[in-house]
């Protein structure tokens, strides 16, 4: 289905456009009208300031960024804020979804220098790239002590004209301790103190380090502000299917059943905002990214293949249904994110007044806002006073059947009444890496439920990134698309999670050639990305020139670090290739970081279920037969975090879960091996499972 119209919020403040009209990034076109004449990153603007040795001003954001707009509207709108900076700075505005790699590096150095981040992020560097001031939001007028943003400008250019050799040593100073932060290298620790790591005693201490975290009256993992953390969702529930711990199963399924009951979750149109703003779910920040919502459905669609609880499979229909409503492009590839204001207003698109429902849903309005908690006073209000009397809609239970009759005809009447409101702006660049979560997650959500339409999306998108996202001369595959037009080079994370959405469609399709095209990428990434001192792999590859640092970033944040999937494709590709050397790469790599692992679960999360599938094992499962591919799915929908599947209808002679096998005809026949060993053919998928 097509995505909704992007609408422009450009400043009209200035009639004449800057240096970003061009730009096809929306975050870098709501700015193109400012008065400020802001530069996208490149040539032009950072050799300028090298010509008129001025200090150039990184402001970085991203489309659906409220303070990023609230920044916009009280400073860089401003004309005379805008010509202090055109007259001292060089100006460029970054797009932290187009350029992570500038985002990852710029951010380290604010952290460093203030001890916090976030967006927007305005950080301050030498002609040569190299930070010496930064912070995030600041206000026009000073406020409890936070300086505002002209004494901010102010005081640097007066720094950078008078004292510019201590600015220059400030500068080299922080580039040396941000090179050697990077500069962590591969542990060779003993053999007996890896057996102990491989054991399920570290996966015991991981569950009990992600539980120790647990919110276990509202869910989640901390306090507020709450992230869905879906990484130690999925570990706790794969911990109970190996172990049987109802405390960690328990936790998981809490989790997501608050998320999905509360305001963090669009019970209208479906779909999650990026994170709550308090401990209860019920507040977000109201902007929905693409890459949350399919982290989201991945750990559902676990969570129903282990439970079959209905709200889950509700919860995952909906979730793709607004993913095809509301970012999908007519050739079906799935735009960024929606913001989270419209009309100038955070949340307005999506909260109501009593009244308004009244007006709508006439006698079923006491029903429908007893059930959704809604209040004539209203349930949402600090620092809300544009929209009085406004409510989240929330639940604090699930509906039985009788009730979702009804509550499906009030919420359809509602959704008519949504859509007449101004919408919030639509990002409509498409990233490579996100889309391939979105491709994993549908897989993921076909095994959960069967329904075909599932696959078939995740097919057609795939097909969509292969025309459009990879270079044709080059072969080499691009981080965006928007408007014909792919550019920037692939990220690390863009390649793993293309190789493992490669690996995934392979798994539900039974489809060889997505095995040969993630081994072929597996191999672009070793000869492009290692660090061949350590092993592993910087964030960009080593032909790009325009960083002062490449980054090796091995944190799983609001999406897992590229390094992560990169050991979890390494354990999957170096069995069905039989590559030994990428086995003991992934081995290496979960060793090296064992106290992280260890000590900090939720911020390695995805290195943990690698090194639970390390532990438990893989079960390599072999269907051979004219009709092999039709018993995937009954295969699939069984919950098997563990499993290696391959369908074959002949012996291609590159697989070594092929080799030995019997292929006779029409006759389908199962095996279960491990290690290369497989028992007996099975001849029914029940077979298989009863000894799985």
């Amino acid at each position: 289905m097509r995505g909704l119209k992007f609408i422009s919020n450009m400043s009209m403040h200035s009639n004449k456009p800057n240096q970003l009209e061009n730009e096809s990034s929306p975050y870098l076109l709501q700015h193109a009208y400012n008065p400020v004449n802001w530069f996208p990153w490149g040539e032009e603007a950072l050799n300028l300031a090298k010509q008129e040795n001025k200090p150039i001003l990184v402001s970085i954001g991203y489309s659906a960024c409220h303070w990023c707009h609230v920044m916009e509207r009280e400073s860089f709108e401003d004309e005379a804020t805008a010509a202090f900076m055109n007259a001292n700075f060089i100006n460029i505005k970054i797009d932290r979804e187009e350029r992570p790699d500038l985002d990852h590096i710029y951010m380290d150095a604010v952290q460093a220098m203030t001890g916090s981040g976030g967006w927007p992020l305005n950080v301050f560097l030498t002609p040569q790239l190299k930070p010496f001031y930064g912070g995030t939001y600041f206000p026009p007028q000073r406020v409890h002590n936070r300086p505002s943003w002209i004494e901010v400008l102010t005081g640097v250019s007066k720094g950078y004209q008078e004292n510019n050799q201590a600015i220059v040593e400030q500068a080299e100073n922080l580039t040396g301790h941000l090179l050697k932060s990077n500069s962590f290298g591969m542990v060779q620790p003993s053999t007996a103190a890896q057996e102990l790591f491989f054991s399920t005693d570290s996966l015991e201490t991981i569950a009990a380090n992600i539980l120790q975290q647990a919110d276990t009256e509202d869910g989640g993992f901390g306090s507020a502000p709450k992230f869905p953390q879906t990484a130690s969702i999925i570990y706790l529930l794969r911990h109970y299917y190996f172990t049987k711990s109802e405390v960690a199963l328990e936790q998981a399924l809490l989790s997501l059943n608050k998320m999905i009951q509360g305001g963090i979750y669009d019970q209208l149109g479906g779909g999650f905002a990026r994170y709550s703003t308090d401990a209860k779910w019920l507040a977000p920040h109201f902007e929905k990214m693409l890459y949350d919502n399919a982290l989201l459905i991945m750990a559902l669609s676990e969570a129903y293949q282990l439970t079959g609880q209905a709200q889950f499979k509700v919860t995952i229909e909906q979730t793709i249904q607004f993913i095809q409503r509301e970012l999908t492009h007519e050739n079906n590839g799935f735009f960024s994110a929606l913001d989270a204001d419209s009309e100038g207003v955070e949340g307005k698109f999506y909260t109501f007044s009593k009244a308004e429902i009244e007006t709508v849903l006439g006698s079923d309005t006491d029903f429908y806002c007893t059930y959704y908690q809604v209040e004539a006073a209203g349930n949402w209000h600090e620092g809300k006073q544009e929209i009085p009397a406004t409510n989240i809609l929330h639940i604090n239970r699930f509906a039985t059947e009788e009730e979702l009759v009804l509550l499906s005809a009030c919420n359809q009447k509602l959704m008519q009444y949504r859509s007449k409101r101004v919408r919030p702006l639509l990002d409509d660049k498409i990233l490579l890496g996100w889309n391939a979560l979105m491709i994993t997650a549908l897989c993921k959500a076909f095994n959960a439920l069967g329904d075909e339409s599932f696959k078939q999306l995740a097919i057609q998108n795939l097909l969509f990134l292969e025309n459009n996202l990879k270079d044709k001369e080059t072969g080499y595959w691009c981080h965006t698309y928007k408007n014909g037009l792919a550019k920037i080079p692939a990220f690390l994370d863009d390649y793993a999670y293309l190789i493992q959405a490669y690996i995934h469609l392979q798994e539900i399709t039974g489809k060889a050639e997505y095995l040969f095209k993630a081994r072929d990428l597996t191999q672009w990434v070793m000869d492009q990305f290692t660090e061949e001192a350590t092993g592993f792999f910087y964030y960009t590859p080593q032909f790009q020139t325009d960083v002062i640092l490449r980054k090796k970033e091995v944190y799983d944040g609001a999406t897992p670090s590229g390094n992560t999937i990169m050991v979890e494709n390494l354990q999957y590709l170096a069995i069905v290739f039989d590559q030994p050397n990428w086995a003991k790469l992934a081995v290496d790599l979960m060793v090296s970081l064992e106290n992280a692992i260890l000590k900090h679960p939720t911020s390695f999360a995805v290195w943990g279920t690698a090194l639970q599938k390390q532990v438990m094992g893989f079960k390599e499962i072999v269907i051979t037969g004219q009709q092999a591919s039709k018993y995937l799915y009954p295969l699939n929908k069984q919950y098997l975090p563990n499993k290696i599947i391959q369908a074959a209808e002949t012996n291609l002679g590159e697989f070594p879960l092929l080799a030995g096998k019997v292929f006779n005809g029409d006759s389908v026949l199962f095996y279960l091996c491990e290690n290369y060993a497989c028992g007996p053919a099975f001849t029914s998928v029940e077979a298989v499972l009863a000894n799985v």
